[in-house]
């Protein structure tokens, strides 16, 4: 059922407690785990000509650094893993890479949150993915622990 498992990252410790869900589904399923980091061109569009090379650049690195990070904790763990960084908008790029690659689920973390914003708030990114696949998709609260 689960062969390919989407885990978007970018980096933080909610990317870091999904992907501990998407490594015991992947293990089990002897899945591929697919890292992908989306670098938001908005972000370095809309800084001035003389920074926009330099923030890309410098987006770039922590997004590869994202996905090798995955990477490393997916050999640890003993499962296969691809990486993939894109520029794009983050949600968008997200549904695409999962149609193109077919993914069977896509592994996302959200914020901590409690009483009514719990369900409220799950953060932009994530919020527009569930919105808008067609692929199962587990969301992993991030907690302080």
């Amino acid at each position: 059922m689960y062969e390919h498992v989407l885990v978007p990252t970018d980096g933080s410790d909610g990317t870091m407690q999904a992907l501990e869900h998407a490594l015991d589904i992947a293990s089990t399923r002897e899945a591929t785990i697919h890292a992908l980091s989306v670098v938001d061109r908005r972000l370095y569009l809309a800084a001035g000509e003389d920074q926009k090379e330099e923030l890309k650049e410098t987006m770039q690195a922590d997004a590869q650094t994202a996905v090798d990070r995955v990477a490393d904790a997916a050999a640890e763990a003993g499962v296969e893993c691809t990486t993939t960084v894109r520029d794009g908008i983050p949600y968008r790029a997200i549904l695409e890479y999962a149609d193109e690659n077919g993914m069977d689920l896509i592994v996302m973390g959200t914020h901590g949150r409690s009483g009514r914003d719990k369900l409220a708030n799950l953060g932009s990114v994530t919020e527009r993915v569930v919105e808008n696949t067609d692929t199962p998709i587990m969301v992993v609260r991030m907690t302080d622990e």
